[in-house]
């Protein structure tokens, strides 16, 4: 059972069928067109040769295959973790050069290490502290800034820079020298691409086509634009008019090796390999779940670790860089009829046959095919409005998802997200530190209890029911003590304090503290504290204490109850009122 836990590989393997060899065996053959051009424009995103993109497509997904919990997910270069990478990489060592390569080898491999040990520690609750508005404006952002970066190779200029502010003004003094063929061949696949994802499956359906083979030949877009591409640039000769090509790929599969092991650059990408391994993470999880969702299948996001951690470990000895799971590669690879990992260890041999036979064939390849397959990518991925949401939604919320957007395009994706991560916790702990608290009073007619300021209530004249609506710890403690202090001098005939305890799920020493240090306060006043609707788990917290011995009041069961026994009066007054109780819900 064990073996089973950490070997996922066994559960499907025991029931594959030729059923599922079949449909496996389709979706790999799509996916594999799909990757092919994927894989060689993330490593130019990456700072990275062509041919390194084909080997982080062998053996990461063979290992996802058999350690990850995901049946779908299709692991391999994705753009926002290439542009992470160049990131860390650019300032330290030339693109392209040996050092670099080993560099994003090491990279790879400290993320992996990091997630393995992440599933050890059973850590996967980390990745929550990368919130959704954050995560939706660090991959915007990022769109934003890989389209840009790709602008160059449009334009057949040299120009460079890692932040909106260093790539627009080294962008516009090289428009002087824009090399025209490799504009045109830029454009028209810019063009060519856009047409094929927004229009091309409609076409086929009016055309008579089934949907499933209309996505298919959707998805086989890139592929004919770089098999056109490099027939222009072999029949014209554009090479010799400056169109810059990918030139010589190696031929063969990867030599596993180590990666260079030096303590000091490892400690230096340290931070780096972190933020890839949680947004990789958090970008993977969240495509497997909602792919498991809609065919009722489960996954484990610590086994999920194990996955991505064993991949990342695999692309740094097989020359590559780091991984993740793509979200556009693993819905592909859903809607192709994938049923088992096994699609992703089919898609490996075809991208294993690809390097061994027709590397050769890439040559003539333009870098601009290879940006407009980028920039058409990622601009699928910037979703700006999902701004003007956040804002409707929760200031604070867009305070963090802009914030990081600003920090991503002016001053690089790493500071971007820490921004955007740092903003989120100290607004929350903001929130939190000023809990919602509200004095409440009897629905008439019932035994609830509701906001005095939402809903026509019956009120005590002697006792005052103070809900708390926020677990109660150190950043919140002494706004606790405040809004009692302040209840006191709204409420002089007050004489019993009952704090409901309903949305409070954790006291901690500091909360303790206070709570012992407003009992004294109420004393002096003339006024008892008590207790009501605390949970178990609190209640287990506060008996090992002794704050119950000492405070003086009771701990109810319900507000009702407590109101029944220090107010009888205003319980009895509720339950004559029959008129229907108008409320405001807003």
């Amino acid at each position: 059972m064990k073996l089973k836990r950490w070997l996922p590989c066994i559960d499907w393997a025991a029931s594959y069928d030729r059923a599922s060899a079949g449909k496996d065996g389709l979706a790999a053959v799509i996916v594999t067109l799909m990757l092919i051009p994927q894989s060689l424009a993330y490593a130019m995103l990456a700072g990275l040769p062509p041919i390194t993109g084909l080997y982080a497509s062998i053996a990461p997904l063979v290992l996802y295959a058999i350690f990850g919990s995901s049946r779908t997910l299709a692991v391999g270069p994705v753009a926002v973790i290439s542009l992470m990478t160049a990131a860390a990489l650019a300032p330290m060592f030339a693109a392209g050069s040996a050092a670099y390569i080993g560099a994003a080898m090491l990279l790879a491999a400290l993320s992996g290490l990091i997630l393995l040990l992440m599933a050890v520690m059973r850590l996967g609750f980390l990745a929550n502290f990368l919130s959704h508005p954050v995560i939706s404006g660090f991959i915007s952002a990022s769109g934003i800034l890989i389209a840009l970066s790709q602008l160059k190779h449009i334009l057949g200029v040299q120009a460079d820079g890692q932040t909106v502010l260093q790539l627009l003004p080294s962008l516009a003094a090289q428009l002087p020298a824009i090399n025209a063929p490799t504009l045109v061949i830029g454009g028209l696949c810019l063009l060519f691409l856009q047409l094929v994802r927004t229009r091309l499956k409609g076409l086929l359906l009016a055309l008579g086509l089934s949907s499933g083979w209309a996505d298919s030949l959707t998805k086989t877009g890139p592929v004919l634009t770089i098999i056109v591409s490099v027939l222009a640039v072999t029949l014209f000769n554009l090479a010799d008019s400056g169109v810059r090509v990918v030139g010589s790929v190696p031929e063969g599969l990867p030599v596993l090796q180590l990666p260079t092991m030096d303590l000091q650059l490892a400690m230096q990408l340290l931070p780096a390999a972190l933020l890839i391994s949680l947004v990789g993470f958090v970008e993977s999880v969240s495509v497997a779940q909602t792919l498991a969702a809609k065919r009722r299948e489960r996954i484990d996001p610590n086994q999920e670790l194990v996955g991505l951690g064993t991949a990342n470990i695999a692309a740094a000895i097989s020359g590559g860089f780091p991984v993740t799971g793509g979200f556009s590669r693993s819905i592909v690879n859903f809607d192709a009829g994938a049923r088992t990992p096994m699609a992703g260890i089919l898609t490996a041999v075809g991208i294993a046959i690809t390097a061994l036979f027709f590397t050769p064939l890439f040559h003539n390849l333009p870098h601009a095919v290879l940006a407009a397959t980028i920039i058409v990518a990622v601009l699928s991925l910037v979703d700006l409005a999902s701004l003007k949401r956040t804002w409707r939604f929760s200031k604070q919320d867009f305070i963090a998802q802009a914030a990081t957007m600003v920090g991503v395009l002016f001053m690089g994706v790493e500071i971007g997200i820490m921004l955007g991560v740092g903003l989120s916790l100290l607004l929350f702990l903001w929130r939190t530190s000023r809990p919602h608290m509200a004095v409440v009073g009897q629905l008439p007619g019932s035994e609830h209890f509701r906001n005095i300021e939402r809903f026509a209530v019956v009120q005590s004249d002697s006792v005052v029911s103070l809900r708390v609506d926020e677990s109660l710890y150190f950043p919140n403690a002494r706004y606790l003590e405040e809004s009692i202090t302040q209840l006191l001098v709204d409420y002089p005939n007050c004489k019993n304090l009952v704090l409901m305890c309903s949305g409070v799920n954790l006291i901690d020493a500091s909360a303790l503290d206070s709570l012992e240090a407003i009992v004294e306060r109420l004393k002096v006043a003339g006024v008892q504290l008590h207790l009501s609707e605390v949970k178990g788990p609190v209640m287990d917290q506060l008996r090992r204490s002794e704050f119950l011995q000492h405070f003086g009041g009771q701990v109810f069961v319900s507000q009702y109850a407590a109101m029944q026994v220090l107010d009888a009066s205003s319980v009895a007054k509720a339950a004559r009122v029959n008129e229907l109780v108008q409320f405001d819900l807003r």
